[in-house]
């Protein structure tokens, strides 16, 4: 395809918020007296043809994405094609939907509430984990506007150790598990309502959320995709598939020559460089150390299963139901004085307690399971980082991380056997160039 193709593209790409424009079906009513309409924090609900607009977007977002960051190879075009996601995905569509909330929804349909999955948004969940199965993290590299919008405020990366890159690499996991909890017990959404840039997209927002944005925008000036790499659940299920990628980013392969240009433009320490280089613990000590992790693996998920169970009331007692049943409670048996906006509304009901109490501990049941699965989870994370860490791996060439590569491109250019494949010349000089 044509370098004019690209662009043609690329610029049809961008037409499309356009063509999704639409009068409102149902507008609000004209008052005669003045009256200023309340702001609304979430995005207004759409056509239902509208979303699968959105869904036909996605799709040629993710194999331009893919085409350009494994065939093309073309930081220049990533780069234009995350501007228009950012401002598709993010400015137009205000965050919603996207593939990282999504997860929630697919949660939610597999509890107990009475909530069918709607086929757009499955599908919404569905793709970039199957675009990651067979092509590595591009939905991350310029689909996703959260990764775009770090992407783009990155002006001076500075390198993270990677101890504390495996360390943080955890929290993902744990945000993953949590968010699947409190959706399967509908509790609440919590990666819609603690996502630091949703604020942004919408222009509005609450005043600590508002503050959080600030504070990932400004550490994203120099920590390359904090939100990505240390917060996102999405990017925790992308580590587990994008490995078992079939295809995925690659550089010079069996022709590197070593020159370790690759790894210093990368900002996200997903480049591996040879062993040789790596410091290396004696073979007799890395077998112990891999043996005694292996064998408290069973340790860690009982261990991890036991403190999920334990901290279950604490998770519960988020519950807005398990709320308002404590309260109740706290109430008719004279231990509070007093009523709340919450305990009052459930008096106008007309209903008796007894009704709240056992929805209140069927929920806690829910999350005495929940909470123990989640556990049980977190232990296996756990135990498969230190065996990731203990085991060894024999490299001679610098080799591309795919569950920690996002696809962006960065290190195309520092790649003197890319810029070879590009300009269509050998991989190695002939003798004239030599």
């Amino acid at each position: 395809m044509t370098r004019r193709a690209v662009v043609l593209i690329v610029l049809a790409m961008l037409l499309v918020p356009v063509l999704a424009l639409a009068e409102e079906r149902f507008p609000p009513p004209e008052f005669s007296f003045d009256y200023e309409f309340p702001h609304v924090g979430t995005p207004t609900p759409r056509a239902a043809a509208f979303e699968w607009v959105d869904l036909v977007v996605l799709v040629l977002a993710l194999g331009a994405a893919a085409w350009l960051a494994l065939r093309k190879k073309s930081r220049q075009y990533l780069f234009l094609l995350a501007i228009f996601s950012l401002l598709y995905f993010g400015f137009y569509r205000q965050g919603c939907i996207c593939p990282i909330g999504a997860i929630q929804n697919v949660a939610l349909a597999l509890g107990p509430a009475e909530y069918v999955l709607p086929i757009s948004v499955g599908l919404f969940f569905l793709l970039p984990l199957l675009f990651a199965l067979a092509f590595g993290r591009v939905f991350c590299a310029s689909v996703c506007p959260l990764g775009a919008l770090q992407e783009v405020t990155l002006l001076r990366p500075l390198r993270v150790p990677m101890w504390l890159e495996r360390g943080l690499g955890v929290i993902p996991f744990v945000f993953l598990g949590a968010a699947a909890l409190f959706a399967w017990t509908d509790t609440g959404f919590l990666i819609c309502r603690y996502d630091p840039y949703v604020a942004f997209f919408r222009f509005g927002g609450l005043t600590h959320m508002l503050i959080a944005g600030g504070v990932m925008l400004l550490i994203g000036v120099f920590i390359g995709r904090p939100y990505c790499r240390f917060l996102c659940p999405l990017g925790a299920l992308f580590r587990i598939t994008a490995p078992l990628s079939a295809w995925h980013v690659r550089l010079g392969g069996e022709d590197c020559i070593n020159c370790h240009l690759c790894a210093n433009a990368c900002p996200y320490n997903a480049i591996r460089p040879p062993t040789d280089i790596e410091h290396s613990r004696p073979p007799r000590t890395g077998r112990w150390t891999l043996g005694i992790i292996i064998l408290s693996f069973p340790v860690l998920i009982v261990l991890g299963a036991w403190l999920g169970s334990a901290g279950s009331g604490w998770l519960a007692a988020m519950n807005p139901t398990v709320q308002r049943a404590a309260r109740v409670f706290q109430e008719q048996q004279g231990l509070v004085e007093g009523t709340t906006e919450q305990s009052e509304a459930f008096y106008a009901q007309g209903v008796e307690a007894g009704g709240l109490y056992r929805e209140a501990a069927e929920i806690t049941r829910r999350f005495e399971r929940g909470s123990m699965v989640l556990g049980g989870f977190l232990g296996v994370v756990v135990a498969w980082q230190l065996i990731a860490v203990s085991l060894r791996r024999t490299r001679d060439k610098y080799e591309i991380d795919p569950a920690a590569c996002v696809s962006c491109g960065r290190c195309f250019s520092s790649c003197p056997i890319v810029a070879r494949q590009k300009a269509g010349k050998p991989i190695k000089p002939t003798r004239d160039e030599q």
